[in-house]
């Protein structure tokens, strides 16, 4: 038997199965049938084997490592639906990679965050859903309608079920451009706030200053939208530590983890490290998975596509979270 045509379907690239499948288990729906493959000269086909005639379509990517490759997949995953007639094409990017590069920081650069929206949207898409981006800014980089979901609400709920075992809590945000969303989080949860200034003097290295507030005795949760080098978490941590923190627990939303991030955080400080599936974790994690707790946003996901589909408001999810990076 046909589904009905308003019912909407989604669909995953080849990183995303399992987070996208638990979006549809939230919404009790099975995940589309489609099959990316690569030709031996490595470009990639992108194949629908289910009917998507005026459905409203969603294909989940998120454009993480290797970048390009699931950025091009999402690219062409989208050509697809629209060539087979789908009512509406929209893309949830959980992890928008190129995001960090959203301005010209010296002169003849680029803004690829731009860049990347312009090929989303010049490809056909409709809308975007993402969480997290890098800067708030960037929804203003689309000219299709963006809804910017915020992981403070997995990360609080997370956190409430185990406040009493957290004891005297502390929330340090390790930079000043998170301190609103440290703020919210910590108004959440009862607890204190304090601030780490930084410095970065390389593309990978940063020079920790001092603390601003106090945490001695304390338990300090120190949450970002992700940890990618883990040099300004590690270094943080250390000097939480040092200022007299009983225990360090980081969180992050989008768990990027290149370079010597692995090397870093298996030998921190770090109790424990809190991050989302917006980006596939897998063996890769290997090094620190007795620290690695994953939470997944695929509920979260699911909840919204349900929302967007039938017109209903988004915002009203959010009445409790720290809010997202300005």
């Amino acid at each position: 038997m046909t589904p009905p045509k308003d019912e909407l379907k989604i669909f995953a690239g080849r990183g995303t199965k399992e987070l996208a499948g638990r979006a549809c288990q939230h919404l009790g729906s099975p995940l589309g049938r489609a099959k990316t493959s690569a030709f031996p000269d490595g470009e990639l086909l992108v194949k629908l084997e289910e009917d998507v005639r005026g459905r409203d379509c969603w294909v989940v990517i998120s454009t993480c490592e290797p970048g390009n490759d699931n950025l091009l997949e999402l690219l062409i995953f989208i050509d697809a639906l629209r060539r087979a007639s789908a009512r509406r094409v929209s893309v949830v990017v959980p992890y928008f990679g190129y995001a960090r590069q959203d301005r010209k920081s010296e002169g003849r650069t680029p803004i690829t965050a731009k860049l990347v929206a312009n090929l989303i949207t010049s490809a056909g898409a409709d809308r975007l859903v993402a969480i997290d981006l890098h800067a708030a800014q960037i929804q203003g980089f689309f000219d299709i309608p963006v809804d910017h979901l915020s992981g403070s609400e997995v990360f609080v709920q997370h956190f409430t079920e185990r406040r009493p075992e957290l004891g005297d809590l502390c929330l340090v945000s390790p930079d000043v451009g998170n301190v609103k969303v440290a703020e919210g989080m910590a108004v959440l949860l009862d607890a204190d706030l304090a601030i780490i200034h930084k410095r970065r003097v390389g593309a990978t290295e940063v020079e920790t200053g001092r603390l601003i507030g106090d945490v001695r005795g304390k338990t300090v949760l120190m949450y970002d939208d992700m940890i990618s080098t883990a040099g300004t978490v590690c270094e943080a941590a250390r000097l939480v530590m040092e200022e007299g923190a009983t225990d360090v627990i980081a969180a992050a939303t989008h768990p990027v983890l290149v370079g010597m991030a692995m090397q870093r955080l298996a030998e921190s400080p770090i109790r424990q490290i809190v991050v989302t599936d917006t980006i596939p974790n897998g063996l890769r994690c290997a090094p620190i998975k007795d620290k690695l707790h994953e939470l997944s946003v695929g509920p979260l996901l699911g909840e919204a596509l349900h929302r967007i589909h039938h017109d209903r408001s988004v915002s009203e999810m959010f009445a409790r979270t720290a809010g997202v990076k300005r």
